[in-house]
């Protein structure tokens, strides 16, 4: 009896590394890819330059491929094999930079460039995972200074009236002025004459 119980130690050893090995032979298979996106909503202006940040892993070697999809149609912007070729679009050529985890650059955006971008990550085994990004570009609207402009205009205008109006009226004064004068001299003219009249 005593054989069976070492036999049976046996087993439960030769059981537990069978199991570790199965368990790290399930590890190493593929189907592993995560993909994170930590801004999935960006707000940019025309000619600013933006970053559209993902993390990607894998077990194996991945795929990355990036489409923008707008209003305008479907685009494929950029695909890559991590470590390998880059493929960038000919619409994209000089406006793209792409980055070892998976995130790419855009320089320089226009209006155009707002929409939709997806990410598929896509392992050497064939599993894959997606991601979206919202862009959002706005116009840079000069509302502020064309304010600031017809404001100034308009004071500019106001202040000219204001000196017309002043210059007429000192003009008027100094009419009324020489028109008082000149009556006054008159006037005192005549009472001279008549004082020397009654004495």
């Amino acid at each position: 009896m005593r054989p069976l119980q070492g036999c049976r130690g046996r087993g439960v050893v030769v059981g537990t590394v069978t199991l570790c090995l199965a368990a790290g032979w399930a590890l190493q298979t593929p189907g592993g890819v995560t993909l994170v996106v930590p801004q999935p909503n960006i707000n940019a202006t025309v000619a600013q330059n933006i970053l559209l940040s993902v993390e990607y892993s894998c077990r194996g070697v991945a795929t990355i491929e990036w489409k923008h999809v707008s209003s305008w149609g479907t685009t494929k912007i950029v695909e890559w094999k991590s470590g390998n070729y880059i493929n960038i679009s000919t619409v994209y050529k000089d406006r793209v930079t792409t980055f070892e985890n998976g995130s790419i650059q855009l320089l320089n955006v226009g209006m155009r460039d707002a929409g939709y971008y997806f990410i598929t990550v896509t392992e050497e085994h064939g599993t894959n995972t997606y991601g979206t990004i919202i862009v959002n570009v706005y116009e840079i609207i000069y509302e502020d200074l064309h304010f600031v402009a017809v404001l100034f205009a308009f004071l500019a205008a106001v202040s000219a009236i204001l000196i017309c109006f002043m210059w007429l009226c000192n003009k008027s004064l100094h009419l009324f002025q020489k028109k008082t004068t000149h009556k006054l001299t008159a006037s005192t003219t005549e009472e001279i004459e008549l004082d020397t009249i009654e004495c």
